[in-house]
């Protein structure tokens, strides 16, 4: 297991373990920047004695070793995977939205959780559990990394799923960001049901069609 400075480790896991608690899932989103598709999170409950090794941040791994973990981890851990829609992005605003997956994946935990540990600096509401926010939390515990890592690749794979449906974009390359080709792509495509509009680079492409 890593030890403090190399990378997450299991020590907030352990203090909420010592506070009573028994089913500790580490929660995070990915997907709040891109200009397309949905916000995605991920809730997952490790097994204090069966931790896949090389957990870290996901942006700290390669797309091949981010792929192995991820199966490790569905292999070892109890996960949940959750969304909020283009149109609940549009809606209620990026941030929220992000909450609300957070939300689904820990209510979508085949048994609950009874505290999480939440990537970021606020609680989402309506969370019906006790529940600890952590400031670049997939960098410090182990649960907020492998809950990083499982919702990028499932955020991924469905925004390739996307590019097949809405070819162009480059989302099997961008995922949806706003890469300068996918950029361009907006410009010469214009917006697919599946972009953000509430996001300025789509929303102006947007107003000025009207």
């Amino acid at each position: 297991m890593p030890e403090m400075g190399a990378g997450p480790d299991f020590a907030h896991e352990r203090a909420a373990l010592a506070l009573g608690h028994t089913r500790i899932a580490g929660v995070d989103e990915v997907g709040r920047g891109p200009l397309a598709g949905p916000v995605t999170a991920a809730a997952v409950v490790l097994d204090p004695d069966n931790i896949p090794e090389g957990l870290n941040d996901s942006k700290a791994l390669s797309g091949a070793r981010r792929a192995v973990l991820a199966a490790r981890i569905h292999e070892l851990a109890e996960v949940s995977i959750a969304h909020a829609s283009v149109a609940e992005i549009d809606e209620i605003n990026i941030l929220r939205a992000s909450h609300l997956a957070m939300v689904r994946a820990l209510a979508g935990l085949a048994r609950p959780a009874d505290f999480a540990l939440i990537d970021g600096n606020m609680v989402p509401r309506g969370l019906r559990l006790g529940a600890r926010a952590i400031v670049k939390g997939d960098a410090a515990s182990l649960s907020i990394a492998a809950a990083s890592i499982v919702a990028k690749e499932a955020r991924d794979a469905l925004m390739r799923d996307l590019a097949q449906q809405c070819p162009g974009y480059g989302w099997e390359r961008n995922a949806g960001y706003p890469s300068k080709a996918h950029r361009q792509a907006l410009l010469d495509l214009g917006v697919s049901p599946h972009h953000r509009r509430s996001f300025r680079p789509v929303h102006n492409i947007l107003y000025q069609e009207k």
